[in-house]
C-alpha cells in the first residue's frame, strides 16, 4: 500500500464522534473520509463511539488507522469502499450495523451520493482494489461482516477477529456476476469465533487464498462457495465443534457435471474430527508477484499467530 504514504499525505485527526451525512463537520470521521482531496491518513484523538446515520464512504487514497484508542463503529449499515482503490481500514471495532434503506449521502469529493438499500454490513466492498483490512474486532451486524463484491480485487484480509455472527464473509456478489471472475482476495492470520455460523469465507467464481487463520469452531459449514470459485485453503488451524457437522467445506451446485472445483487443502491441522474434502487437487494458487509473497506458518502455530488478532490493545506511547 506505498500509495498510501508519501510527503503528499494529509494528516487529518477525527475529534467529534458525531455524524451528519449530507453536511459532515470538520472533525467528524465522515469528513476526513469523504471531504478532502488527495492521500488521507486519518486517526482518532481519543476514545469513541461513532454512529453512523447513514453508510459511510470511503475515498480512494484514504486510511482509517484506530491505533492507539478504542474506536466503535456502529449504526446504519456501517463502512462502504465504492469504486475506490488503495484504501486501509485499520484498528478498529465495528458492529450492530443495521440494514437501511435507499437514501443519500456525501461521496468522494464532497459529491453527493445516491444509495440503494444497504444489508447492514460491518465493511463493503464494491467495485474496489488495492484494499487491506487488518486487525479490526468485526461482530453482531444485521448482514454479514464482510462482502467483497461487484468486481472488487486485490484485497488482503488480515489479523482481524471475526465473532458472533451468522454469516461471516461474502467474496463473489452473486452466481450471475461473470466480472468477480478476476477477483483475488487473501484472507491470513484472522480468528473465526467463537459463535459463528458459516461463510468464513463463502467465494463465488474468483480466487482466494486462505491460510493461517485459526477457526473455532462454525455450525453449517467453514469454507464454501459457488460457481466454480478456486480456494487454496493453506496451513489453517480447524477446530470442529463438539457436536454437529465435522465438514469444514460447503459447495453449491456442483455435480457429476460440474467442472472440477479448484477446492483444496495444503498442511491444514485439523482437531476434533474436522475434515476437509478436496476436488481437482492442487491447480489454485496465489499467483503473488514478488512484493506480495510472504510466510505461510506451521499450522500448529497458528494460536500463537493469531492471538493478537483483531482490534490492538495498545496505547500512544507504544509503537503498535
Amino acid at each position: 500500500m506505498t500509495n498510501n504514504i508519501g510527503k503528499s499525505v494529509t494528516p487529518y485527526k477525527v475529534t467529534d464522534p458525531s455524524d451528519d451525512p449530507l453536511n459532515p463537520k470538520p472533525g467528524t470521521l465522515r469528513y476526513g473520509a469523504t471531504m478532502i482531496d488527495g492521500k488521507v491518513w486519518i486517526t482518532f484523538k481519543r476514545n469513541m463511539n461513532i454512529n453512523l446515520r447513514k453508510p459511510l464512504l470511503i475515498s480512494s487514497f484514504t486510511t482509517l488507522d484506530g491505533r492507539g484508542v478504542d474506536v466503535h463503529i456502529s449504526g446504519n449499515a456501517c463502512l462502504l469502499v465504492y469504486k475506490a482503490t488503495d484504501v486501509i481500514i485499520h484498528g478498529l471495532r465495528i458492529h450492530h450495523c443495521k440494514a437501511v434503506g435507499p437514501s443519500s449521502v456525501r461521496g468522494p469529493n464532497g459529491q453527493i451520493v445516491p444509495l440503494g438499500q444497504m444489508d447492514g454490513d460491518a465493511i463493503r466492498l464494491v467495485s474496489a482494489s488495492k484494499v487491506w483490512i487488518d486487525h479490526n474486532t468485526l461482530y453482531a451486524c444485521q448482514d454479514g461482516l464482510l462482502d467483497v463484491t461487484r468486481g472488487s480485487t486485490d484485497v488482503t484480509i488480515s489479523n482481524n477477529w471475526f465473532k458472533d455472527q451468522d454469516k461471516v464473509m461474502l467474496l463473489g456478489h452473486d452466481d450471475g456476476y461473470i466480472r468477480d471472475k478476476n477477483m483475488k482476495v487473501t484472507v491470513v492470520f484472522n480468528h473465526f469465533g467463537p459463535n459463528c455460523n458459516q461463510r468464513m469465507p463463502r467465494v463465488r467464481h474468483g480466487y482466494a487464498h486462505v491460510t493461517n487463520n485459526l477457526y473455532q469452531g462454525w455450525q453449517q459449514y467453514a469454507i464454501g462457495g459457488s460457481m466454480n470459485p478456486s480456494i487454496k485453503s493453506e496451513a489453517n488451524y480447524f477446530i470442529a465443534p463438539k457436536g454437529g457437522k465435522k465438514e469444514i467445506t460447503w459447495r453449491n451446485g456442483l455435480n457429476d457435471k460440474s467442472k472440477p472445483w479448484n477446492f483444496y487443502s495444503v498442511r491444514d491441522f485439523f482437531k476434533n474430527g474436522a475434515s476437509f474434502i478436496q476436488s481437482s487437487l492442487g491447480k489454485a494458487k496465489p499467483n503473488y508477484n514478488n512484493q506480495q509473497k510472504f510466510h505461510v506458518a506451521d499450522a500448529r502455530s497458528v494460536k500463537s499467530i493469531t492471538s493478537s488478532s483483531g482490534a490492538l490493545k495498545c496505547q500512544r506511547t507504544i509503537r503498535c
